[in-house]
């Protein structure tokens, strides 16, 4: 089973890599098939919208038939097949389709992980199991900044991605034969519930709705508004933007992992994810007030959005507290739903609001950008406010 889940973790660092890529790629995806930010804002939307509204069929999946055989046939037809036609790309809606099919076959990884944890571990590590999965698998994160610039460079975007593609396949190829399903439940309890007996469960609504804008300003950021706004600002080169996108994704990597034990270490949840997502939004909101700060210092703030947004896996863990076992895949899956939809709503939103607003002086599309960021993290901290706190 150990080789199982670890086979997962490395499904979940192509999730990862595959939703952050673009700002990479950005200057060269410009450059040999005419995608502009706009375009690539909706691309990524895509991938983000397609992976959230795959939550709910994943969720009854999960509950019904289990992780093995959702998480191998997503991942090797839809994830490896998306990533086929992103190689061979030749106009941008290509790429829109190509990272509606990625996102489709990355969807069941991460929650396949979940469900397994939930299942089959005590309830008191899950917070911590979730942290470390996301903590390893954030070195998607990793390679999809310095390295990714470095390989685009060296042997060509398609030749690359095409490479990834056949990685894909493998990695579901490896999920059918290893990964272990978890043991049935008792046969009056298999089957029972739906989505919404979900949504009856009154905490889970004080809960969900920082849930839907706690990972947008990191995810968004780091997926596709860091190449532009370093591009268009401070004049950086591609190997540049690869170094920036580097320092954030190591601070999500980091903050991962602490978020995981620190409701053990404080004995809450609820203060640590409202404590990390304010601070998460004065890191922002900083940038928004003076964006030509300086390329370090941006830098910083951005690893601070990267550090302080990495809060996912502990909201996953206060909302799973309120599910009973029977519900628990589709349970965590309407969590993840949420969390990844919101970002998929939001970078179509803010492509709209980049196109929107004139860039004079260049950095004023991005400010508008990061002033809604940080404006949702503080709403969604307000609500999350009076939520109950839970750690099981």
């Amino acid at each position: 089973m150990k080789l199982g889940i670890s086979f997962l973790v490395l499904a979940y660092v192509l999730s990862q890599f595959y939703r952050a890529f673009l700002a990479v790629l950005s200057p060269l995806l410009s450059r040999d098939i005419g995608a502009l930010p706009e375009d690539l804002a909706l691309s990524s939307g895509l991938w983000f919208l397609t992976f959230a509204l795959m939550q709910i069929p994943v969720g009854a999946a999960l509950d019904r038939i289990g992780p093995r055989r959702i998480s191998a046939w997503l991942l090797g037809v839809a994830g490896a097949g998306g990533a086929l036609v992103f190689g061979l790309a030749q106009a941008p809606w290509h790429i829109h389709v190509a990272m509606i099919l990625i996102g489709i076959g990355c969807s069941p990884v991460l929650m396949a992980s979940y469900y397994i944890f939930g299942r089959m571990y005590p309830a008191r590590v899950f917070a911590t199991l979730a942290g470390a999965i996301i903590g390893f698998g954030t070195l998607g994160n990793l390679a999809g900044a310095w390295p990714l610039a470095w390989a685009a460079e060296s042997f060509g975007w398609r030749l690359t991605v095409l490479t990834l593609a056949g990685v894909t396949l493998a990695v579901a190829l490896a999920l059918m034969r290893l990964v272990q399903d978890p043991p049935p439940l008792p046969r009056h309890e298999a089957g029972r519930g739906s989505l919404f007996d979900v949504l009856r469960i009154p905490a889970l609504w004080l809960i969900l709705p920082l849930m839907a804008v706690n990972y947008v300003p990191a995810a968004a950021v780091r997926g596709l508004w860091a190449g532009p706004f370093f591009a268009d600002v401070y004049g950086a080169s591609a190997i540049d933007i690869g170094w920036v996108t580097l320092a954030m994704a190591l601070a999500m990597v980091a903050g991962s992992f602490a978020y995981g034990p620190l409701d053990r270490v404080f004995g809450t949840r609820k203060w640590v994810v409202l404590t990390g997502n304010v601070l998460g939004a004065a890191c922002i909101l900083t940038l928004w007030a003076v964006p030509t700060i300086g390329f370090l210092p941006a830098t910083a703030l951005l690893a601070g959005v990267g550090l302080f947004g990495s809060s996912f896996p502990l909201m996953i863990a206060h909302g799973r507290s309120f599910f009973p076992p029977h519900l628990l895949g589709r349970g965590v899956t309407l969590m993840n739903l949420f969390g990844i939809g919101g970002v998929g709503v939001m970078q179509t939103v803010s492509g709209g609001l980049h196109r929107a607003t004139a860039p004079v002086p260049p950095e004023a599309p991005y400010q508008a950008i990061f002033l809604l960021f940080g404006l949702l993290l503080l709403a969604g901290c307000a609500i999350y406010l009076f939520s109950q706190d839970r750690t099981d």
